[in-house]
């Protein structure tokens, strides 16, 4: 047997290998991209294989497809939804910037595999792969649904659970950390006392809000472009087909998508796509403040801050024995660092509208995609490898605090900033605490001290001592 058949399309004959379910234009992308070798993710075939299930079943259902052939399809288009066929797709990322090349590697593969489950051979087009399973559509409305349903469904069923399970996490540190003082930082400088809890309730409530945010990214995503088939005026399609095809679609992904109110916004600016991956951007920035705050806390054991100790989960010098790094918080600020050049990249892109269509879909996809994960994963990684494991160093808190010159400022009410700031400079010199420093100056008596260098009072709305 041959290891290759002999297919067509409007350029002329093809070789696909003879046992691809693929067809000619999908050959003829394979060697048009040799570039990076970076093929688009599970999701993202996923969804194309949902969005093909979709329009099949409205085509259906307006009486344009008949039953034999629409049953085919969308079995064929369930299974790779499914993931049985992620082998088939072998376009490059790099490619037309529709996505064209991925529509039509989806359409031939559900073609060729729709005809064979109907008795037909590879190649032999007994269910076509423009004619039926594109039917309805364009790769101009396809590719834009497509990066919406996949990124939608990535955030609520990956990212989403993740941040609320780090969430929960944070609160409890937040709330078992509540009786630490210790010296708050300002410009890395010693500040007024804080409570460890309230850091920690601080780092929760960001995550709080990136919660919140992404939701909003999801529903920016939930408008469709699915129905403007080549330049948004929705040529060659049943003027039913979108809603049909849409609520075919909420139905297998239990979230609601709706048709997009502009179709020619929806296929020519990708502005929703810009700004749901700017609530992942800002996720990033939050968590790097997070892991980049526990880290330093960590930092020592003997010459940092040593307010916290991580857990120690790997060795880390392949020279100095026994050291141990801060390596999950690394990690993190790498995956931070990857989303915020997706979101360059997706910028950039963002751009090429140009008139009908946007030429930069395929790597805004594969972007978005990708923080999508890497944030998910990264924060389940960091959550259960480090931040669980999280104790705080009480005894290294308070010996930080009770030199913590900035303590004075408790002093401010009662004798005066000058005053105050006398005695912070004598005891950051002298390495005293402040109350030592106030006594050998006969500012206040002991009781008075007591009073007001109440330091959890320090840590509340307030004056101290005014109660």
């Amino acid at each position: 047997m041959s290891d290759v058949r002999i297919e067509r399309d409007s350029l002329g004959e093809v070789r696909v290998p003879a046992e691809a379910a693929y067809g000619a234009q999908t050959q003829r992308a394979r060697e048009n991209f040799p570039i990076s070798g970076q093929r688009f993710p599970r999701r993202f075939i996923q969804a194309l294989g949902l969005v093909k299930k979709a329009a099949a079943r409205a085509n259906r259902q307006l009486g344009l497809l008949d039953d034999e052939k629409a049953d085919a399809i969308i079995a064929c288009a369930q299974e790779v939804a499914d993931g049985r066929h992620d082998h088939e797709f072998v376009v490059d990322i790099f490619q037309t910037g529709s996505g064209t090349s991925t529509n039509m590697n989806a359409n031939e593969v559900i073609a060729n595999l729709a005809s064979r489950r109907l008795g037909g051979d590879f190649g032999s087009k007994l269910v076509h792969p423009n004619d039926h399973v594109n039917m309805s559509q364009s790769s101009n409305d396809v590719i834009p649904t497509v990066m919406h349903v996949a990124a939608a469904l990535a955030i609520e069923q990956e990212l989403v659970p993740a941040l609320e399970r780090f969430y929960a996490s944070l609160l409890g540190k937040a709330r078992a950390f509540d009786d630490v003082l210790k010296s708050g930082r300002t410009h890395l400088m010693d500040a007024t006392p804080v409570r460890l809890g309230q850091e920690f309730g601080g780092y929760a409530t960001q995550i709080q809000k990136g919660i919140a945010r992404v939701k909003i990214a999801v529903a920016e995503l939930s408008e469709l472009a699915l129905g403007g088939t080549a330049t948004g005026t929705g040529i060659n399609r049943h003027p039913d087909f979108p809603r049909f095809a849409i609520g075919f679609l909420n139905e297998d992904t239990g979230l609601d998508f709706t048709e997009a109110v502009n179709h020619f916004e929806a296929q020519a600016a990708k502005d929703g796509y810009v700004m749901a991956h700017s609530a992942l951007n800002t996720l990033a920035v939050s968590l790097v403040k997070i892991v980049n705050d526990i880290r330093h806390l960590a930092s020592g054991p003997t010459s940092g801050i040593a307010e916290i100790k991580l857990p120690a989960i790997q060795p880390g010098s392949s020279i100095m024995p026994g050291k141990v790094n801060p390596v999950m918080s690394e990690a993190m600020m790498m995956v931070a660092a990857r989303v915020m050049g997706n979101h360059t990249t997706i910028t950039v892109a963002g751009q090429h509208g140009n008139f009908e269509l946007n030429v930069m879909m395929p790597v805004m996809a594969h972007a978005m995609l990708e923080s999508i994960t890497i944030l998910a994963n990264g924060c389940e990684a960091f959550r259960t490898r480090c931040l669980d494991g999280i104790e705080a160093d009480r005894a290294r808190c308070k010996e930080l605090l009770e030199l913590n010159p900035s303590i004075a400022t408790a002093l401010n009410p009662v004798i005066g900033y000058d005053k105050a700031a006398t005695i912070a400079k004598k005891a950051a010199a002298e390495r005293k605490s402040v109350r030592e420093v106030a006594r050998s100056m006969n500012l206040l008596t002991d009781e008075e001290l007591d009073r007001y260098l109440n330091v959890r009072e320090m840590t509340e709305p307030g004056i101290p001592g005014s109660h």
